[in-house]
């Protein structure tokens, strides 16, 4: 195998050395194989919060919850197929970030890749929590802390090994979610149509989508408010364009991920959030007292479902940790080998692994879940909800970069435009809206979605102020010389 990309075989017109992978031990492999970059396509939009989060915003939505996914799924849809056009043209660790550098300018690149080098440690700590609590009621000797740590030490382990390890753990934690949701809606579906042997809910059907006060039982504004819930649900869909540049065939693996997100939202989330509001009435109690998967398997007699649950949700929760702990790292490479970051963060091993950037990505994570265990409500609180708008950020920085980026492509390598926008640029400009409108529906919308705005907010504006900072001392030293 190559230690190197075919399409990263050498630095891109830009000059951004963060778009070059070194033909020697200095740069990251290809160790990730098309079955893994598959797997992390697929599961990357399955997070725990769909198995944990779609009640809540069953119970504020009703039925309607499934047109807040189908507005997301199609606000994803379109931001993904923007970054697929940038990254299989140009593959890089750095994804997004870098294509801002070079397409908005240094402080672009900067401001966004270490807002979500942040937003990535603070999810570190809270899905160590969830995966620790858990494990804590299987086995209650062992302490929730003990758990956290225990967890964050193997698969910081895992990702110190090769890039390989972490693909490979990533298949099957990946695998897990997909075959779960795959088989719960299959099941379901089965269900909701009478057709399944043995089902014990004859009450299941589409009637649910229209009994007790409607398809909108609390008003078309309830959508919106659905928005909110689930929005953030969908973040690591991006996750696939950073892992490409390790990839053996970058370009195809990023063309087949954006090819396929839609029928990957259609059926894991419109699918699977389809079955629940079928199976069950939407204001069921049992949706809130066990959770709508747990509550919907329930319903048709599926035994054990609880534990079944929490076994698949413990995988998602060690996928979320697994790829939350190298995104992070790699982002955190991307932006030392722009000068972004300290020097050590841009150094590999013969493994072609960065293991400053993963050690100094896995402190502040363990930092964050020290922090979650010891004030909660307080240091913990404020980390979280000052990342809480990151995805957003992200988003729009992606969709404004494309924008920029497309004529760039055109206008230097014209053959790698292998994947486009649709419909360029009205629906960009469509999806700018989208966004922007999301998060002013946050700031009107108040308590803690305006606190989680106005905190990213300002947590972006400092971030910005030191790249401006470091940028003008740059530019001082450079006309020094």
């Amino acid at each position: 195998m190559s230690a190197i990309p075919p399409t990263m075989t050498k630095a891109s017109t830009s000059g951004d050395p963060a778009d070059a992978v070194p033909g020697s031990g200095d740069g990251l492999k290809a160790g990730l194989k098309n079955r893994h970059l598959s797997m992390i396509a697929i599961g990357g939009v399955i997070g725990a919060g769909l198995f944990v989060g779609s009640g809540s915003g069953i119970a504020a939505a009703g039925p309607a919850i499934l047109v807040s996914y189908a507005l997301v799924g199609a606000m994803v849809v379109l931001v993904m197929r923007m970054l697929g056009e940038m990254a299989a043209a140009n593959p890089t660790s750095g994804s997004f970030s870098a294509y801002a550098d070079r397409g908005l300018g240094r402080w672009a690149g900067f401001t966004i890749g270490w807002l979500y080098w942040f937003f990535w440690v603070v999810v570190l700590a809270v899905e160590a929590t969830a995966g620790a609590s858990i494990l804590n009621s299987w086995v209650p000797d062992v302490p929730k802390w003990a758990w956290a740590l225990i967890v964050m030490v193997v698969l910081t382990a895992t990702n110190l090994a090769s890039v390989s390890s972490y693909g490979e753990f990533e298949f099957w934690f990946a695998g897990i979610k997909v075959v779960a949701i795959a088989a719960f809606v299959i099941i379901g579906g089965l269900a909701v149509f009478g057709v399944l042997p043995g089902s014990d809910n004859p009450g299941a059907g589409l009637a649910h989508l229209t009994d007790a006060g409607g398809f909108l039982p609390n008003g078309p504004g309830a959508i919106l408010t659905g928005v909110l819930m689930v929005v953030f649900s969908f973040m690591g869909s991006e996750i696939v364009t950073l892992a490409a540049g390790e990839s053996e065939n970058p370009q195809r693996a990023v063309r087949q991920a954006t090819n396929s997100v839609i029928w990957r939202i259609a059926v894991f989330y419109l699918g699977s959030i389809f079955v629940v509001i079928t199976l069950l009435p939407w204001n069921s109690s049992a949706i809130a007292k066990d959770g709508s998967y747990v509550a919907a398997l329930n319903s048709i007699g599926i035994p054990h479902a609880g534990q079944v649950m929490n076994v698949i949700v413990l995988t998602a929760v060690l996928s979320c940790l697994n790829s939350g702990l190298y995104t992070a790292s790699r982002m955190a490479f991307s932006l030392g080998r722009r000068g972004d970051a300290p020097k050590a963060f841009a150094r590999v091993n013969k493994q072609g692994v960065p293991r400053a950037a993963i050690l100094g990505s896995v402190v502040f994570g363990f930092l964050s879940v020290f922090f979650n265990y010891m004030w909660p409500d307080t240091v913990f609180k404020f980390l979280l909800n000052s990342s809480g708008a990151v995805a957003l950020f992200v988003w729009l920085v992606i969709c404004v970069t494309q924008l920029k980026m497309r004529g760039i492509i055109l206008r230097e390598t014209p053959e790698k435009l292998v994947v486009r926008m649709w419909l360029f640029p009205y629906l960009t400009w469509a999806t700018i809206g989208m966004i922007l409108f999301v998060l002013g529906y946050m700031v009107y919308d108040g308590g803690d979605n305006r606190q989680q705005v106005m905190l990213s907010v300002l947590v972006a504006v400092v971030v910005l102020a030191i790249g401006l900072v470091l940028d003008r001392r740059r530019r001082a030293v450079n006309a020094g010389k």
